[in-house]
């Protein structure tokens, strides 16, 4: 059986990082890519290796369309050095940063940078990644539970996981043809150093979106990997154009 390979970016840290290794652990190569810290790359890169399969981490700025046309390339060199393929089979749009600023404060710049790293971005890497990724493959875009309910300071940024959560289902329709299904995961508020660490290390935050919560607590990374995982696994290959909400049930 061939082994299945996932692209995720962000996988350096973070959700990205827990997504990677609960899809490693079910035998899936990972290449994932980092913004900046290298050396925390090659940590999860060896952490991926200790589950027996391989796995390459690639430096990619998801913000700055210019390089996609090169990252593309160095992800074709890796298959075929790597793994002696041409292809992959999951692509996870995974990587973000958090801006929490309120819509009167907005500023141009943070906007502009929430639209290319959020929108822009994950709309021509995965243009780009189309030649690469298998027929019959999957793509797994990532939204936000802010895209259905609305705390203040987060209007920017949710407005560009709605763009997502559209562009999902027009990939859908467009990729049909070449049997690749598209879906949106929206975590809701999970325990990272995601947006400067508020929601894990805040307890009154915490507190506060727990009591939200129909489950009675905020959720961890392993909530969202293990949702993932899930989500690109074969169980859930005729599943196309969602939008999944991984949040314990936040503000039903």
């Amino acid at each position: 059986m061939t082994q299945h390979i996932a692209l995720v970016t962000g996988g350096s840290r973070g959700l990205g990082k827990n997504a990677a290794l609960k899809l490693a652990a079910k035998g899936t190569g990972i290449i994932l890519t980092y913004n900046s810290n290298a050396e925390e790359a090659q940590n999860v890169v060896r952490e991926i290796e200790q589950k027996g399969v391989k796995a390459v981490a690639l430096q990619l700025n998801v913000g700055d369309i210019m390089h996609f046309d090169a990252f593309t390339r160095e992800v074709h060199e890796q298959l075929k050095s790597v793994w002696q393929r041409e292809t992959f089979d999951y692509l996870l749009n995974n990587a973000g940063i958090g801006i929490n600023a309120s819509f009167a404060e907005t500023r141009v710049e943070q906007f502009d940078q929430l639209v290319n790293i959020h929108f822009k971005g994950p709309f021509f890497l995965t243009q780009s990644l189309l030649p690469l990724l298998k027929n019959g493959g999957r793509i797994l875009n990532v939204s936000s539970g802010l895209a259905r309910f609305c705390q203040p300071g987060y209007a920017a940024y949710a407005s560009m996981k709605g763009a997502m959560e559209v562009l999902t289902r027009y990939q859908a329709k467009e990729l049909g043809a070449r049997g690749i299904s598209v879906n949106i995961i929206a975590p809701g508020a999970i325990e990272t150093d995601f947006g400067g660490g508020v929601v894990r290390d805040n307890e009154q935050v915490n507190q506060h979106i727990a009591a939200q919560t129909a489950l009675g607590r905020v959720g961890l990374p392993d909530d969202i990997g293990d949702a993932i995982a899930a989500l690109l696994s074969d169980d859930l290959a005729w599943m196309n154009a969602q939008r999944v909400e991984v949040s314990g049930g936040m503000f039903l």
